[in-house]
């Protein structure tokens, strides 16, 4: 048998004397005796008590045991399935920062298709007026072209027709010649060949004057289409400045990178900046976190009873959709680890809103 040893305080030595020397005052002696046993039974329940707690796991503040077995209870926040977000794109290479000049009031309740942010057209309709006076210009300058062109294509036939009857003229006269000194048929063959030579130069001239001619007009064209082009990627940009919603819900505005703030009238958003977000409040899910040593306990497709903070006495349902596959810290300077999870409700509700504060209790088998 194991030999247990116990360490009395010295007012129960004492009270254990009293009982070996009965003629010693008994009355305090008996109460302090029964206090410290008393005291000594406390402390061994509490014991054993955290330690059966500790061994089913259900110490921490958010686990509660039921007769369906034990619930997991975890804080979350309520967030639309579908968000729609409205970013200020790279209409083209000439615009990287927009001013707004209208946008609905937060928290506004849209439908779909309705106007929620108005960008300032100036610069793009500016930049329209400067294409058209330039694309004016360059027609002009088409027109000019060919003009010139044709002119100097007459002149170089022209001068190919004279140079042809020059030919002709030299080659009758070297048959001429046949009859004639040596030195006078050398000189009409000279004469003749250089007739020839003639010929062949203004001839080769008229080819180059058309290739060159060719490539002036196709770059004169490639300008004007250019042109043309940017007017009608312009013309697209003017109706995508009024920024539509695709879904119904609540519009919520951007904040500006400059003040912090919600965005206002005149501010200016650059490519890539969030004007907004329209969130649809039909399907809702809820972003939340369980402990790691609760991580196993979840599944996906497991069932979730939700219950807004507002209104805890509402039950709505739900069911796990994700569990994160990594390992973080709760938050920045906690020390606590876990995973994300998100939780689907299962039918729409017009009280649940983005932001509310909600309580899941996961039932882990």
């Amino acid at each position: 048998m194991q030999q247990i040893i116990y360490n009395f305080s010295p007012s129960v030595k004492e009270s254990l004397l009293f009982r070996q020397n009965p003629t010693a005052d008994a009355t305090p002696q008996k109460k302090s005796f029964t206090v410290h046993c008393s005291l000594f039974i406390v402390h061994c329940s509490l014991f054993i008590l955290f330690s059966s707690c500790g061994k089913l796991g259900i110490g921490d503040a958010n686990t509660r045991v039921g007769s369906g077995g034990i619930t997991i209870i975890e804080t979350g926040t309520l967030e639309a399935i579908n968000n729609k977000l409205f970013i200020l794109p790279r209409y083209s290479m000439y615009w990287y920062q927009m001013r707004i000049i209208g946008i609905l009031e937060n928290g506004t309740m849209v439908n779909e298709g309705d106007s929620i942010i108005q960008i300032d057209p100036s610069e793009v309709n500016k930049m329209i007026i400067e294409r058209e006076t330039n694309l004016e210009t360059q027609m002009a300058n088409l027109e000019k072209l060919q003009v010139s062109q044709s002119t100097q294509l007459s002149e170089l036939e022209a001068r190919i027709r004279s140079e042809m009857a020059s030919f002709n003229l030299k080659k009758i006269e070297l048959e001429s010649s046949l009859f004639e000194t040596e030195r006078h048929q050398a000189i009409k063959k000279l004469e003749f060949k250089q007739a020839e030579l003639n010929l062949a130069k203004e001839q080769r001239k008229l080819e180059l004057a058309k290739i060159i001619q060719d490539n002036d007009s196709k770059i004169q064209q490639i300008r004007i289409q250019q042109i043309e082009r940017d007017l009608e990627q312009f013309y697209m940009i003017l109706p995508m400045l009024t920024v539509r919603s695709s879904v119904a819900g609540v519009f919520q505005r951007g904040r500006s990178w400059r003040t912090g703030q919600n965005l206002v009238l005149g501010d200016q958003v650059y490519t890539g900046d969030s004007m907004g977000n329209v969130p649809e409040l039909k399907w809702m899910k809820i972003n939340t976190f369980i402990n790691e040593n609760d991580f196993l306990k979840l599944q996906v497709g497991q069932k979730v009873n939700v219950r807004l903070d507002a209104t805890p006495e509402l039950t709505f349902k739900g069911e796990v959709s994700y569990i994160g596959k990594l390992c973080r810290l709760k938050e920045y300077n906690s020390k606590q680890k876990g995973f994300d999870v998100e939780v689907k409700l299962l039918e729409p509700d017009e009280r649940l809103k983005p932001g509310m504060t909600v309580s899941c209790e996961f039932l882990a088998n």
